[in-house]
């Protein structure tokens, strides 16, 4: 079997990574990745908090004219 130099490529990539600035680049990505799901999550979690408040208040409301709901 003969390999190719671009068979070799993915090879050489390893090296890239060990050295400080690939190391770098590999912790940047996490990061992103890190920040990209925990934007889902609060965007998520927003909505609960609104969504919670407005009915907390309503039941508030609804206590203050005499209707416990609770």
């Amino acid at each position: 079997m003969v390999l190719t130099s671009l068979a070799l490529t993915p090879l050489q990539l390893g090296g890239l990574l060990s050295g400080p600035l690939g190391q770098m680049l590999v912790v940047l990505a996490a990061v992103a990745v890190v920040i990209l799901v925990g934007r889902l999550f609060l965007k998520i979690a927003w909505r609960l908090v609104t969504i919670a408040a407005i009915v907390v208040g309503a039941l508030l409301l609804l206590s203050f004219f005499g209707i416990n709901v609770l």
